[in-house]
C-alpha cells in the first residue's frame, strides 16, 4: 500500500501541512525539520501523486459541506459512517466535512441549515432533503453561483445537481410489493395494507409507496390501502399514528413502513394485540440494530436495505474525483443495491 502524507507526518514528527510545504517548496521550514522530512520521504519511498498535486494547486481547501435529516434517525449511522471513513482516506490531499445533522422536515430549518453550510464557504454540498418548490429552487441557486451539489439518500427533482447516489426507491418499492404478493398467495383473506411513510415531502419516501402499489396492481392480488400516515420518521409519532390506525381499521393485516419510526410502528402493534396468530405481516425498509432485533422477534417478516454506508463514502469519492478533474467530467448516478433481510439472513 502507498505511503501517504499522514504516515510521513507521523514519523517525522511534523504536521502534514509542514511535510506539504518541504515536497512542494513553498513556504519557510526550518532546515533541520526539512532534512528530517526528506530522510523520512527517502526511507519510506513517499511519493506525492496526481491528486495531491492538483489539490494543491487550488486556490482553497476542498471542504465538503453535509446536509443530513439524520438526528433521531439511526438509518443514518452507517451514512455518516460512511462519509467519515471517505474523509480519512482523503485528508491527506486537504479533503474535509462538515457535517449538519437536523430532525425533522420542517423546510425552512433545512434551508437554513444548509445555508449555514455556504456561508461557511464549503467547496461543495451532499444535502438530503424535502422536494418541495421552494427547497428545489434554493438548491438551484447555491448550484448556480458556482457551489457544486450531490443529492444522497433521496434526490430532488428538477434541480441542477452533479448526481444523485442512493437507492432505487422505486424498485424498492416494487420489490417490496412483488414480495407481499407472493406471501399473500398462502392467505384466505385479501389484504388490507396500512402504510406508514417518513414524509410525503420525501421523494424517496413517495416512490417506495408509488413502486409497492405498482406492483401490486400489476400482480393482481386484491388489495385494500385503509391509510397512509406521517410519522416524520419520529419513533414516538409513529407509535401515535399507528395505534390511532389500527384502532380504526382492526380488519388491517399488512403494514407497509416506508421510512423510519420501525420500532414505534411494531410497538403500537403489539399493544394493538392485532397481531395475535400472526394475522398482520409487517414488512420494513433498512436494518439498523433495531429493526434487526424485532426480525429475530419475529415482528417484522422482512426488510428491504440500501448499503447506507456505500452512499455515504461514494458521495465524498464522487466530488473529489469531480474536483480532481477540474469539473471536466461529469458525474453519473449511482443506485445502491437493494438487499432483502429475513431472521435467516441477518
Amino acid at each position: 500500500m502507498p505511503v501517504t502524507i499522514r504516515q510521513v507526518a507521523r514519523a517525522a514528527g511534523v504536521s502534514r501541512g509542514t511535510v506539504d510545504r518541504v515536497v512542494n517548496n513553498r513556504g519557510k521550514v526550518r532546515p533541520e525539520v526539512a532534512e528530517r522530512i526528506r530522510e523520512v520521504i527517502n526511507e519510506t519511498g513517499y511519493t506525492p501523486n496526481k491528486a495531491g498535486k492538483v489539490l494543491v494547486t487550488r486556490k482553497r481547501p476542498v471542504k465538503i459541506g453535509c446536509f443530513l435529516p439524520s438526528l433521531g434517525n439511526a438509518f443514518w449511522d452507517e451514512v455518516i459512517m460512511g462519509l467519515r471513513a471517505a474523509e480519512d482516506e482523503l485528508a491527506d490531499f486537504g479533503l474535509s466535512l462538515e457535517i449538519r445533522e437536523i430532525h425533522g422536515y420542517v423546510i425552512g430549518e433545512h434551508i437554513e441549515a444548509i445555508q449555514s453550510l455556504v456561508d461557511e464557504n464549503c467547496s461543495s454540498l451532499i444535502v438530503s432533503t424535502v422536494d418541495v418548490p421552494d427547497v428545489c429552487e434554493y438548491i438551484n441557486s447555491v448550484i448556480s453561483s458556482g457551489i457544486p451539489v450531490v443529492t444522497i439518500n433521496t434526490d430532488l427533482t428538477g434541480t441542477n445537481r452533479l448526481c444523485y447516489i442512493g437507492s432505487n426507491y422505486l424498485t424498492g418499492g416494487t420489490v417490496a410489493g412483488r414480495l407481499l404478493s407472493m406471501l399473500s398467495i398462502y392467505s384466505e383473506f385479501p389484504l388490507t395494507i396500512l402504510t406508514v411513510t417518513g414524509s410525503t415531502m420525501i421523494k424517496g419516501h413517495n416512490d417506495r409507496i408509488a413502486g409497492f402499489l405498482t406492483s401490486l396492481n400489476e400482480s393482481g392480488v386484491e388489495y385494500r390501502m385503509v391509510s397512509v400516515c406521517e410519522c416524520l420518521d419520529d419513533e414516538e409519532r409513529a407509535y401515535d399514528v399507528t395505534l390511532d390506525a389500527l384502532r380504526e381499521h382492526p380488519d388491517t393485516n399488512c403494514v407497509y413502513i416506508s421510512a423510519a419510526g420501525v420500532t414505534g410502528v411494531c410497538r403500537a402493534i403489539a399493544d394493538s394485540g392485532l397481531r395475535r396468530g400472526g394475522r398482520i405481516k409487517v414488512i420494513s425498509f433498512d436494518n439498523p440494530e433495531t429493526t434487526r432485533a424485532l426480525i429475530q422477534k419475529g415482528e417484522i417478516d422482512f426488510t428491504i436495505c440500501q448499503e447506507p454506508y456505500r452512499q455515504g463514502y461514494q458521495s465524498v469519492v464522487s466530488l473529489f474525483n469531480y474536483f480532481l478533474e477540474n469539473k471536466k467530467r461529469p458525474l453519473s448516478d449511482c443506485f445502491t443495491e437493494i438487499v432483502i433481510k429475513i431472521k435467516e439472513n441477518q
